[in-house]
């Protein structure tokens, strides 16, 4: 039995392991729709629906390892007679949980999207390092201890 797990990445970018971490599948809501793309071996793009939404309209806040994207319409008066409203105008927060290491790069509106770029920068301290091989027998560190002990015992006279 085959089983989707597409779902389960919805509200992740950064995580190649499908169990890093639980997710809660109530807390993605569907709107805006959205889409996540992985560009390249490090690099992610969420991309969301906004139409209607002005770029002042909308926050993107990286905190830690989550990325919180909220729109919030401004009130305008009720002068404007719908007779049909199609286009949501409603308010909205979707939350994205980030791997370590990923970080906003850049963001930008146009044509009622609005793309995210995401990068994980992974410190040289944590990158794995190859070390070279020489050839011809190893060279033990070698210990002399009686060199040791004179020096002990000199310290202990003076």
């Amino acid at each position: 039995m085959r089983y989707d797990f597409s779902p389960l990445y919805r509200s992740t970018v950064g995580f190649d392991r499908l169990f890093d971490r639980q997710l809660d599948a109530d807390a993605a809501p569907g709107w805006p729709p959205y889409d996540i793309e992985k560009v390249s071996e490090d690099s992610y793009r969420i991309s969301l629906a906004v139409a209607g939404f002005a770029t002042e309209e909308i926050e993107l806040i990286q905190k830690e390892n989550e990325l919180t994207v909220t729109g919030r319409k401004d009130a305008k008066d009720g002068a404007t007679q719908f007779l049909h409203r199609g286009i949501a105008t409603r308010a909205f927060k979707q939350t994205f949980n980030l791997a370590e290491h990923v970080k906003v790069v850049e963001a930008s509106q146009e044509n009622g999207l609005l793309v995210i770029s995401l990068k994980r920068e992974i410190p040289e301290a944590l990158k794995p390092r190859r070390i070279q091989i020489t050839a011809g027998p190893a060279q033990p560190e070698t210990q002399d201890n009686a060199r040791d002990e004179a020096d002990r015992i000199g310290r202990r006279a003076a």
